[in-house]
């Protein structure tokens, strides 16, 4: 079969087009929630949600595996992982979900959107442990794996974008810091780590649940995360000060800590002297504190502009 192009009819299409599209304003509609089963293709329409959490996962040392003599192998370790991690996306009601090779990225909207997300993060971060603790029995020689995942919220514009009439070549388009930072954020991470933005910390320094490791072992602990620069974001952002977490679930609390999570509970009556010593230790911080203190100026200038 040829394909038959009509190279300057394509380009002075693609130029005219370019031209009526720059020379006048979409309109954007701002909303809470949206189905993206029906966003707009063919009308000049976005739709503006004003914060949405967005779940990056990457499967670390994904390229290394091999479609050749081992194929069978490959197809099951990626039906396994990315498999698995569908799965606990769907566990958490995540409102949107697209698997991208290696990974694959969820998005959370509306009520109770950080805890959701936040409780998939840790989720497929402690699943990670077991994924590659399997592998590396079933095949001692192949490179090391298991999942980075980063966590990032922001503002976003979405519209289908696509040909008209077929949507298999339709795809939502997500236009906003969260997707791209929560990429930065997994491929800033090592296997079995889950890096968050500034903004999502913000989030997770107010639960107890999250922030303040279960009375196992030595009692409660504020060492669960360390303070890390996310450098493959934007020089001075302050949403490059994040954070990381080293632990997943508790196999003794982790169920009832996810269930208090997820019912909006924050406060822990066995945690208050840590949760003290938790906020001088981000104090002591001077670039911590320093970008906290701009992402909260501006958050209010913001608020302050609606």
């Amino acid at each position: 079969m040829t394909t038959d192009v009509h190279l300057d009819d394509l380009l002075a299409d693609l130029r005219a087009k370019t031209k009526e599209e720059i020379s006048s304003t979409p309109q954007v509609i701002t909303q809470d929630e949206i189905d993206v089963d029906t966003l707009p293709i063919k009308s000049r329409k976005w739709i503006k949600l004003p914060n949405i959490v967005a779940v990056m996962v990457d499967l670390k040392s994904s390229t290394k595996l091999g479609t050749g003599k081992w194929a069978a192998s490959t197809a099951s370790i990626y039906e396994a992982s990315t498999g698995g991690v569908v799965k606990v996306f769907n566990k958490f009601d995540a409102d949107f979900i697209q698997i991208q090779g290696d990974g694959a990225f969820a998005l959370f909207w509306g009520e109770r959107r950080f805890e959701r997300a936040l409780c998939t993060g840790v989720t497929v971060k402690t699943f990670s442990v077991d994924l590659g603790d399997q592998l590396e029995s079933r095949w001692p020689n192949m490179p090391i794996t298991g999942f980075k995942v980063g966590v990032a919220c922001s503002p976003i514009l979405v519209k289908r974008i696509g040909t008209p009439r077929n949507p298999a070549q339709q795809e939502p388009v997500w236009a906003g810091k969260a997707v791209n930072y929560a990429a930065k954020c997994a491929q800033s991470a090592d296997r079995h780590e889950m890096i968050v933005t500034g903004s999502v910390w913000d989030r997770v320094e107010k639960n107890d649940y999250l922030s303040i490791s279960c009375s196992c072992n030595a009692g409660p602990s504020a060492g669960i995360w360390e303070t890390v620069n996310i450098d493959r974001l934007p020089d001075g952002d302050p949403e490059s000060a994040g954070r990381k977490l080293k632990v997943g679930w508790c196999t003794v609390h982790g169920q009832e800590y996810c269930d208090a999570v997820l019912a909006g509970r924050k406060k822990r009556p066995d945690v208050d002297g840590v949760r003290a010593e938790l906020q001088k230790n981000l104090m002591r911080d001077a670039i911590f504190s320093k970008a906290r203190i701009e992402r909260a100026d501006r958050d209010a200038r913001i608020r302050g502009l609606r």
